[in-house]
């Protein structure tokens, strides 16, 4: 099958989506929207792109910034280990490699959250590198165009999308042919129901013309997704809140919290708190009435958060399972970067002076 490169690059130049990192060649430009796309939408990514280029606007202004500005900036975007692995990879690029930017995918690739398809699509469309650059979009593509019948997620499968990437590429401009590939990922070749009508390539597609369009790719079985209940203390004294920092390394790691934890089997909520609270901060207190319940799902888990009012502090807290631990002012709360649920609870209690003692 000759490559289906032309007619797709030509498609895109006309149908392109109007994205704030388009048409830019500047490779921190290009490696922040990249990080920032990794398993989140180019919708939910916009605003964001443009509040942390407007913070951060060059490799030395986020080489210089401290992680809790980085991940303040960050907060709502998820899966933070991306932004803290920006800030390590801008201080490596900055003082290891004297502010000189990686230019193949080989090299992008060693630097702290930069994968192999991160670090393809980065070189691609930087400087015009070849590697191929398989997401989840690239590898739907090709599946249906070469009717490819194989799970999509071992290494095998890997390497031999790889040959058909190349072989679908052809002569093309590798960083144009990447962003034709997301294109029509995003707005025709969508995972349910593609629109073949409207493909420019379906005369070249194996699938469309043997109507397997939408059986392909091959998937794996749904796992079900795990759910938690987790407890968080609300703990105040003469208008501050007590919140802790997570540990590096953990999820939502470095971000502040009220807190709380995991139940545990056979635990009521109650004493998973004075548990949690006791293990966490080394203190004891009386949990009183639950204020608020927040449900959240992350990437391979749902949690069910439940907040309660806690009073009759007794010692003084220490970060024994947490990074830090601090007294806040009410009003102070937004300058602290937080996950989702937990600024819902912080927005909760801005809101609910009724709380405060």
């Amino acid at each position: 099958m000759a490559p289906f490169s032309k007619k797709l690059t030509a498609w895109s130049c006309r149908r392109a989506r109007a994205l704030p990192w388009r048409g830019v060649r500047d490779p921190y430009r290009i490696w922040i929207s990249e990080i920032m796309l990794q398993q989140t939408q180019a919708a939910t990514v916009i605003p964001y792109y443009r509040r942390f280029l407007k913070r951060f606007p060059s490799l030395k202004a986020l080489s210089r910034a401290k992680p809790q500005s980085v991940l303040k900036v960050w907060e709502g975007l998820g899966y933070y280990t991306r932004a803290r692995n920006l800030h390590r990879a801008a201080l490596e690029i900055q003082n290891q490699g004297g502010g000189r930017f990686p230019r193949t995918a080989t090299d992008w690739e060693k630097l702290p959250g930069v994968g192999r398809y991160t670090a393809a699509a980065i070189a691609a469309i930087a400087y015009n590198e070849g590697a191929a650059a398989l997401d989840a979009n690239a590898r739907r593509i090709l599946a249906r165009v070469y009717a490819y019948r194989r799970v999509m997620r071992d290494v095998r499968s890997q390497k031999e999308l790889s040959v058909l990437y190349q072989r679908a590429r052809g002569s093309a401009a590798p960083g144009a042919f990447f962003q034709a590939l997301m294109d029509l990922g995003q707005l025709v070749c969508l995972p349910r129901r593609p629109l073949c009508a409207e493909c420019p390539i379906s005369a070249s597609c194996l699938s469309f013309k043997r109507g397997l369009q939408n059986q392909l790719p091959l998937r794996k079985r749904p796992v079900s997704i795990p759910h938690f209940d987790v407890t968080a203390a609300l703990i105040l004294r003469n208008g501050k809140a007590l919140i802790a920092r997570r540990p590096e390394g953990k999820l939502l790691g470095g971000l502040w919290e009220f807190p709380g934890g995991k139940l545990e089997r056979g635990e009521s909520l109650p004493a998973c708190l004075r548990r949690e609270i006791k293990e966490e901060l080394g203190v004891t207190v009386v949990v009183r009435e639950k204020i608020l319940v927040v449900k959240h799902a992350f990437s391979h888990f749902r949690i069910t958060l439940h907040v309660f009012r806690c009073d009759s502090l007794r010692g003084t807290p220490k970060p024994i399972g947490a990074a830090a631990v601090r007294w806040v002012c009410i009003r102070d709360l937004g300058q602290f970067p937080m996950g989702r649920a937990d600024r819902i609870v912080a927005g909760k209690l801005t809101v609910a002076p009724r709380h405060r003692k």
